[in-house]
């Protein structure tokens, strides 16, 4: 799995749809078609790629961020399943409740992200299984 890099990459695979939302993320897909030129320059190798959007409007603190798209990584490499060859963003749309993770990386708040991060691969292996056929 390649990692997305530039912002070239992102705005590519955020002008596509969300083929999976919860409370707090969204997952966006673009399939890679081999004979797209724009494509094949901005997308080199045949492999999935994934990219991870925390904006600073959503999680304040760099540790909450950081902790975040590690999480994102973590997850897209093990659950490769759903993850098809094609470029994956996964954006934090709303912020985690303050209140309830104090912490800016609490292990309540890295468990919240997971369960929340698994849901929505699962929803997308699902999603991205039905257009396929």
């Amino acid at each position: 799995m390649q990692r997305l890099k530039n912002r070239t990459q992102f705005q590519a695979v955020l002008s596509a749809s969300a083929v999976a939302r919860t409370a707090h993320f969204a997952l966006h897909s673009l399939a890679l078609p081999a004979t797209d030129p724009l494509q094949q320059n901005l997308f080199t190798s045949a492999e999935s790629w994934l990219g991870a959007m925390v904006p600073k409007r959503w999680a304040r603190r760099a540790v909450t961020r950081n902790t975040i798209k590690r999480q994102v990584y973590t997850l897209g490499q093990v659950e490769q399943v759903p993850l098809a060859r094609a470029a994956h963003v996964v954006r934090l749309r709303s912020g985690f409740d303050r209140q309830r993770f104090p912490s800016a990386t609490s292990d309540a708040l890295k468990a919240a992200v997971r369960h929340e991060l698994q849901e929505l691969f699962s929803q997308a292996g699902t999603a991205l299984c039905l257009h396929a056929h």
